[in-house]
């Protein structure tokens, strides 16, 4: 089974895919798509649409994990993250892919027991779980510990 993990943002959005045949997990993916800031918001929708059009065109997950909506004193990254997931969502659906949301909080507690767990701590979990050389970029992380969550979860389902 191949599960993407989807790290929302408009400036820059983590991708994770892992592949999972019994107890065995492969990295197929983790890198960070980046826009310019300076860019108009369409022109980085639309190169996060292509972005990861390209990426379920090359690997065909077979479901997908997207960080949900979570509260946040910023209202406008707010809107702007919620953007990025209407363009996960867009492109998950146009691959009949299923999208399971998860907030972030549920996401830390799965890989590193504390739901309050910063971000070089999802770095080194991911590192170590996953047993790779080095920490992933923080935002391709925190989308490989989505994959994890995702896979985690779905066993129990």
């Amino acid at each position: 089974m191949k599960i993407l993990g989807i790290d929302p943002g408009t400036i820059q959005l983590g991708v994770g895919l892992l592949e999972f045949d019994g107890p065995q997990v492969q990295v197929r993916l983790a890198e960070t798509v980046k826009t310019h800031a300076k860019d108009s918001l369409p022109k980085r929708l639309k190169e996060l649409y292509h972005a990861l059009s390209e990426v379920f065109q090359i690997y065909r997950p077979d479901e997908a994990a997207l960080e949900s909506v979570f509260f946040s004193k910023d209202v406008r990254a707010a809107i702007k993250i919620g953007e990025a997931r209407a363009i996960a969502m867009l492109v998950a659906a146009q691959f009949s892919c299923p999208v399971t949301e998860y907030p972030p909080a549920k996401v830390k507690q799965a890989v590193c027991g504390n739901g309050q767990a910063k971000k070089y701590q999802v770095q080194f979990m991911m590192r170590s779980i996953l047993k790779l050389k080095e920490n992933p970029p923080e935002d391709a992380a925190d989308a490989l510990a989505l994959a994890v969550c995702h896979h985690q979860h779905s066993q129990f389902q």
